[in-house]
């Protein structure tokens, strides 16, 4: 017999992954919580947490904190652990509350260190298992964890796992519900021996790892102040060269894709402005977009891989080393290479270097790097310049990072020697090991950030394309006369009719486009834009991308596709082949080497301005951010422009 009341809902339990930068900790996470996760920011930081729930336990949700070397620090990443530690914050979505239990993630290899953080962890009373990763390395090594032994001297369950394989996933899930708290000793002099003591019975007696030569050897080439940067070059533009080949399939699949979707359009809806808003607004400025997610995706993917190899690490140090001479540190790397995704969380992320003055430098110089934003501008770009040689787009795409990379240098060198003078501190960093990377991992980051970029894009891109299709599309005007002439006289003369009857054409579009809201825009920021090759069509572009860079793709697309010559070409064939109003070439060779390097040296995006006022303490430094970046851009693009022009002629 039922009492008719219903049961509450059990509670839902709350486990945080806690550990130190390179112990695999992410990767494990994944295999705790699959592709059923999402990611998400900690409010007012640019820290990112992975949130999910435990496979096979509903109740159970995960949360994978910043990797950090220790509590105490005071860097953004620990006040974020201390913080959620403490249940004064949680990610975007969640409740602040205090973790029910902790997982601390271990490095089998290198224990002593680890050892320190959980110990840290320990003094905020919170239940503890520990997850000793990278079981298959340390075996490679011969390294001999001894699991039970550090489970005895810490007093909590401790699981020996590889994160990369899945061994011993199964255990540390059975052992989450055994997490007990641990005692270290408050004294600083008691807590310290506690930490050798645990780290003496975490190791089997006698274990003497066995010297990986072979590590030594590629460190020896790829930290080298020379051949490092070498090797470096050389693989990024092998890494940009695969994203170009490869990534070509899926783009014509795409393409296919959308130019079906507006033939349906057309076929379904009854001709009007509703069909024309559609098909040439939103499925042409959609597309124009989406066509590049493959070069995207694929870019994650592949640095998501070499990350987990332990190479990209290798590529901070030898960075290192080249951005000392320019007032900058190897804190300001973390940033900078941030920036390449974004450059809002990098400019957030600067918020880890301990010198005010390097960190201001290092937020004025961030938008420099090439950000994802750019991605369908360079590609578009390259593509126009060598639509037949993906080595050649791949070296151009190479020389896009490698110049916003320079510019950036340059421009902080200018911050450091005038308005933020000052000396760079030093920065240390621990070389993770050589190792197998995951496709899972990679797969699951990939998925990821392709998810968001569309999230955050497309909605913009959509209301952007519908706003420029009607500025494209409105005031309709009458034929000119120079056109309703020429009609007349194709009806008179038979064997020239075609002829005058494509003239016609050609006078009645360029008179629509000069007349509509966006030609009139166009045409009066034209003069200004004219040194760096941009027409009427052109100018509209630059101006509708400072709401956001990738903008720029869409709204020529909108413009070009819009008008009766595009036919059923590709986004990316349309667009080489455009037209000026005089008949020739839209995207030219100076013009579109000039437009390469304005892009990758403009400041183009608002939030960027905003966020830069924020954190750096005022608009003042937004000013000159702005300034500075436009100006640089400016003379640069229309220096190429003259140059190549001059090449050619």
């Amino acid at each position: 017999m039922t009492s008719g009341v219903a049961s509450a809902p059990p509670a839902m339990r709350t486990i945080v992954l806690l550990g130190n930068p390179n112990v695999g900790k992410t990767t494990l996470f994944n295999q705790l919580a699959g592709v059923r996760h999402k990611t998400s920011n900690f409010p007012g930081t640019t820290q990112e947490a992975h949130i999910g729930k435990l496979a096979g336990a509903e109740t159970t949700r995960l949360i994978d904190l910043p990797g950090i070397y220790s509590l105490e620090l005071e860097q953004s990443e620990a006040r974020v652990c201390r913080a959620v530690l403490d249940g004064a914050l949680a990610p975007q979505g969640e409740r602040p509350t205090k973790p029910d239990a902790l997982l601390i993630i271990v490095n089998a290899t290198n224990l002593g260190r680890c050892v320190r953080l959980v110990g840290e962890a320990a003094r905020r009373e919170i239940p503890i298992a520990v997850a000793m990763n990278m079981a298959d390395v340390a075996r490679k090594r011969d390294v001999r964890p001894d699991p039970d032994g550090l489970a005895k001297a810490l007093g909590c369950p401790v699981t020996l796992v590889s994160g990369r394989t899945g061994e011993g996933v199964g255990q540390l899930v059975a052992s989450l519900s055994r997490a007990s708290l641990v005692a270290p000793p408050a004294e600083d002099v008691a807590f310290d021996r506690w930490c050798d003591e645990a780290f003496l019975a975490g190791m089997t007696p006698h274990t003497h790892a066995t010297p990986d030569r072979l590590t030594d050897r590629l460190d020896h080439v790829l930290t080298h102040p020379v051949l490092g940067l070498l090797a470096f070059a050389l693989v990024m533009t092998g890494l940009f060269w695969v994203v170009f080949r490869v990534a070509a399939y899926p783009m014509d699949w795409i393409d296919h894709v959308f130019a079906w979707l507006a033939n349906l359009v057309h076929w379904l809806m009854p001709p009007g402005i509703l069909q024309d808003m559609l098909a040439n607004g939103a499925v042409a400025g959609v597309g124009a977009t989406v066509i590049f997610v493959p070069q995207i995706c694929l870019l994650f993917f592949l640095v998501s891989l070499l990350e987990d190899t332990g190479y990209l690490a290798r590529g901070a140090l030898v960075i290192d080393r080249w951005m000392r001479p320019f007032g900058l540190s190897g804190h300001s790397f973390v940033p900078f290479l941030s920036a390449h995704a974004c450059a809002l969380p990098a400019i957030m992320a600067a918020r880890a270097v301990p010198d005010r003055r390097e960190r201001l430098a290092t937020i004025l110089a961030a938008p420099f790097m090439s950000c994802t934003a750019r991605i369908p501008v360079y590609v578009l770009l390259t593509v126009v310049l060598f639509p037949a040689s993906p080595a050649r787009q791949a070296i151009a795409f190479t020389g896009a990072y490698v110049l916003g990379i320079v510019a950036g240098l340059l421009s902080a060198l200018v911050a450091r020697r005038t308005i933020l003078r000052g000396q760079a501190r030093a920065m240390a960093l621990e070389l993770p090991p050589y190792r197998l990377p995951s496709l899972r991992t990679a797969l699951l980051h990939t998925w990821d950030r392709g998810s968001v970029f569309l999230r955050k894009a497309g909605v913009v891109i959509l209301g952007i394309s519908i706003v420029l299709w009607w500025l494209g599309a409105y005031p309709v005007v009458d034929p000119p006369m120079e056109a309703q002439a020429l009609r007349a006289q194709a009806a008179l003369l038979p064997m020239d009719g075609p002829e005058l009857q494509a003239d016609a054409d050609r006078l009645e579009i360029q008179h629509a486009a000069r007349s509509t809201f966006l030609g009139r825009i166009g045409g009066v920021v034209e003069p200004v834009l004219r040194p760096i090759g941009c027409d009427r069509q052109l100018a509209i572009g630059v101006l509708a991308s400072f709401a956001a860079r990738e903008v720029f793709v869409s709204t020529m697309a909108v413009q070009v596709l819009g008008n009766e010559s595009a036919d059923d070409q590709s986004v990316i064939a349309a667009l080489r082949h455009a037209r000026r109003d005089d008949g020739s070439r839209l995207f030219d060779r100076p013009t579109s080497w000039a437009l390469l390097v304005y892009y990758v040296l403009a400041m183009q995006c608002l939030p960027t301005l905003a966020v830069t006022a924020r954190e750096a303490g005022g608009w003042k430094w937004a000013g000159i951010q702005l300034a500075w970046m436009s100006g640089l851009a400016y003379v640069a693009a229309t220096a190429v422009h003259m140059l190549v022009r001059t090449i050619g002629a």
